[in-house]
């Protein structure tokens, strides 16, 4: 394994004149060894450069994003880094679904800090989203630590609004693509909260509701409020919008607490990259308002 705060290069590509490249390095949040990757826009001058973290959706991994959303070309015009982790920890020895279902274990760690066995030991990327990553890309990139914003897709949507909701002094702004609105009332989320926490949504509601962005806006302050700037597009075609989503949930209670986001339905598209491809250019200007010096 990797010594730790150490990074070890796996590729590095020229993109749009800027730099893509992928590491790994050994985590101590998760106790294995983890990917990420990160685009780094060229700059003449040395500047430090502002930041977007990316969580990306069930099953996949910290190069979906990187090769199908077609973001390099925006970041570069905008001169912003985006990072792109993995979705949950791995390794050979890192606890997995028995069943090898999709929405649970590898690939499905729901962006939060899981407290009850096999879980417990690896699944805790709130913290390493939070503290571990971006620490060790402040140390090693130019970055402007104090200019990030966070966005995400699916279940990386839930935790772009979830990790945003609870840290609102961290980021700038927060955007998401289809996200998971409210996981407590949701298959996939009732699967991921009593696996990872335990309970259910009755006896253990104030626990799981620590990882509900319907439940967050809830109690958010007027601060929060006033100050976190949200996105968020969802496909009208989305064949994951009844059952798993609920956007529905996410517009009802930003009204009723007026909390002021931009909930955005677009006609025709689905869950799929192709969508995130055709607004990724509008999310990545959304940010640069908002990491502007």
């Amino acid at each position: 394994m990797s010594s730790k705060n150490t990074l070890e290069k796996i590729s590095e590509n020229v993109s749009f004149g800027g730099k893509q490249m992928r590491y790994r390095h050994a985590s101590s949040s998760l106790n294995c060894e983890m990917n990420f990757s990160i685009f780094i826009p060229s700059d003449t001058n040395n500047n430090t450069v502002p930041v977007i973290y990316w969580l990306s959706g069930l099953t996949c991994t910290d190069e979906n994003f990187v090769i199908k959303a077609g973001a390099q070309k925006y970041a570069q015009e905008h001169g912003i880094a985006i990072v792109c982790p993995d979705t949950s920890p791995r390794g050979d020895n890192i606890p997995d679904d028995p069943d090898k279902s999709y929405d649970l274990g590898l690939g499905a760690g729901f962006y939060l800090n899981a407290t009850k066995k096999p879980w417990i030991d690896n699944y805790h990327m709130y913290d390493y989203l939070v503290e571990e990553l971006p620490a060790l890309i402040n140390k090693n990139f130019k970055i402007n630590e104090e200019k990030m914003s966070i966005s995400g897709h699916s279940m990386g949507g839930h935790g772009a609004l979830t990790i945003a909701l609870k840290n609102p002094d961290l980021y700038s702004s927060v955007s998401a693509f289809s996200p998971i609105c409210s996981p407590i009332n949701c298959p996939w989320g009732e699967k991921a909260l009593s696996n990872y926490i335990g309970g259910n949504s009755i006896d253990n509601f104030e626990d799981w509701a620590e990882y509900d962005a319907v439940e967050l806006i809830k109690k958010s302050s007027e601060h929060v409020k006033s100050s976190m700037p949200i996105l968020v597009d969802q496909g009208d075609a989305d064949n994951f919008l009844n059952e798993q989503l609920k956007t529905e949930l996410l517009i009802s209670v930003s009204k009723k607490e007026n909390f002021p986001m931009n909930i955005r339905y677009q006609e025709g598209y689905d869950h799929s990259y192709f969508f995130i491809a055709s607004f990724i250019e509008e999310h990545i200007k959304f940010h640069s308002e908002y990491l502007k010096d």
